[in-house]
């Protein structure tokens, strides 16, 4: 299983840090979890390798992808040490197995990135921090944050990711839950349809 994102853990605040519970709820054991990717490296998408009581979230690790603008970054993190060796960067339009292709989405972060997956026929995109205040963003696209690091780059990217597959389902970090659904659209802007 490649997994996309491990969230906060109990980095940030306590209530944070429920991915064991939904793979557990989705009856996913987290160690048939064998390659990890992130779409950035903020704190809240990469502590999740490390459990609330220390122990590694996935014992049986094999693979550690990280963007390769932001492999510094990830190696500096002193909680993750002991995964620093493991990680490997990738650039966008690298190609994971055969259904995950890289999709660049620079702007949030130096190395931020898309993972769109293919299989059956159907296809996701998981955005990461492509949209991260869902109730302003889709109606205004153009509207960027102050954890952009690069606010045009975001809003170039946000918008292309936005308009890039119409029909495919999308996932990301601080959509509305459940986090996934479709992006449609609503004239000039966009309007988000969970499921």
């Amino acid at each position: 299983i490649i997994l996309i994102d491990t969230g906060a853990s109990n980095a940030w605040h306590p209530t944070m840090g429920r991915l064991p519970e939904a793979l557990d709820e989705a009856g996913i054991d987290a160690g048939r979890v064998r390659a990890v990717c992130f779409t950035h490296t903020h704190l809240d998408h990469i502590h999740g390798l490390v459990l609330a009581d220390g122990r590694d979230a996935f014992p049986r690790l094999a693979r550690l992808l990280v963007p390769g603008e932001e492999l510094g970054f990830f190696r500096a993190e002193a909680r993750l040490e002991r995964f620093h060796s493991m990680a490997e960067p990738f650039e966008a339009g690298d190609r994971i197995g055969t259904h995950v292709d890289i999709v660049e989405a620079h702007g949030h972060e130096a190395g931020h990135s898309c993972f769109r997956v293919s299989s059956g026929g159907e296809r996701i995109l998981i955005w990461g921090d492509t949209v991260h205040v869902p109730s302003l963003q889709f109606d205004r696209p153009e509207v960027t944050w102050e954890f952009d690091a690069d606010q045009d780059q975001a809003r170039e990217s946000r918008l292309l990711a936005l308009a890039a597959d119409d029909h495919c389902f999308v996932a990301g970090a601080h959509l509305d839950s459940p986090g996934v659904g479709r992006v449609v659209r609503s004239g000039a802007s966009f309007r988000f349809e969970p499921l």
